[in-house]
């Protein structure tokens, strides 16, 4: 029997997520766009996490669910990469959820413009109050040019903070992302930042859509984001990862003052949320290290844009 590619691949890793999982599948199955594939990949869980997915594609042709050994969500993704079919590429973690409508502007919006991805803004979910926060950060308004669609030479502000490197809220064109060779790094947190930034210095054609179309869980039992200190690294190795992609693509000497400041908000940022005694470990290496293979160490206070923290950085090293 001949396989249908579907329009759009929507690709979720899945991992011990039974109490959230069940909203994240409604929020797709209930799309108003339906020429979907939905590609469930469950990372190894422990939970029932597999019987929900199995359920769901029991009633719903549209469902791929595939098993592998626990991977971490940056493999997943990748595994999912292999298995689309589709025109158009989607990303949803399992604690998340879109608008109804969100596929269907989307689409209409990379189409209208021929896009290589379309990015649109996201807000935070609060599960026991069962309300909505309005964390409006997927898109920084300042730095987007007054036309569509445009490339990151005419974004007004550092480039990589145009955009939060994650890959949830964007839909992508998947014959770019074959084209460029895209993909996440498999490590425990930090693994979309490589591809979501390469995808921004590669892209000739980007648009948005300023209405909030994805719901981002903030208190996830289990969320990555509350036990860095397991990986406190990540973040370092994803900025290396994206620093040698800048400068595979020939592009370092014109975004390196862009991207050592991106390096030294996030590394201060990483900083400041970990727990003792990783925190301490962080700082030798950052003062040995890590600042100096950034690009950062050595620089003046007036080749930083956030002089805040500039100072941060300095109280650090010395």
């Amino acid at each position: 029997m001949e396989t249908k590619n579907h329009e759009i691949s929507v690709i979720i890793p899945v991992y011990n997520s039974e109490k959230y999982l069940r909203q994240c599948l409604d929020s797709i199955v209930n799309q108003t766009f339906k020429d979907l594939e939905i590609i469930c990949v469950n990372d190894g869980s422990t939970d029932s996490s597999l019987q929900i997915l199995q359920e769901y594609a029991s009633k719903d042709d549209r469902f791929v669910v595939i098993n592998q050994e626990n991977g971490g969500a940056g493999k997943a993704r990748n595994t999912g990469l292999q298995s689309a079919t589709g025109k158009y590429l989607s990303f949803l973690d399992s604690d998340d959820f879109f608008e109804p409508t969100m596929l269907q502007k989307a689409h209409e919006k990379i189409e209208k413009d021929n896009s290589d991805f379309v990015v649109y803004n996201s807000d935070q979910y609060v599960t026991e109050k069962n309300d909505y926060v309005s964390a409006v950060c997927g898109i920084r308004p300042t730095a987007i040019p007054p036309y569509m669609p445009f490339s990151y030479r005419r974004l007004t502000e550092n480039i990589f903070k145009a955009f939060v490197g994650w890959a949830w809220d964007k839909l992508y064109r998947k014959s770019f992302v074959d084209e460029h060779k895209l993909y996440f790094q498999e490590q425990r947190t930090s693994n979309d930042m490589l591809f979501v930034f390469s995808a921004l210095i590669v892209a000739k054609r980007i648009s948005v859509i300023y209405e909030v179309l994805a719901h981002q869980r903030r208190d996830a039992e289990g969320s990555l984001s509350k036990t860095r200190e397991k990986s406190w690294f990540c973040f370092y190795d994803a900025l290396i990862a994206l620093k040698d992609r800048i400068e595979k693509e020939g592009l370092y000497w014109e975004l390196e003052k862009d991207f050592i400041n991106y390096a030294l908000h996030f590394t201060m940022w990483n900083y400041e949320t970990l727990a003792e005694p990783t925190k301490s470990k962080l700082k030798e290496k950052l003062r040995t290290e890590w600042f100096d293979n950034l690009g950062i160490t050595g620089k003046p206070e007036d080749y930083f844009y956030n002089s805040f923290e500039y100072h941060e950085y300095l109280d650090i090293v010395k």
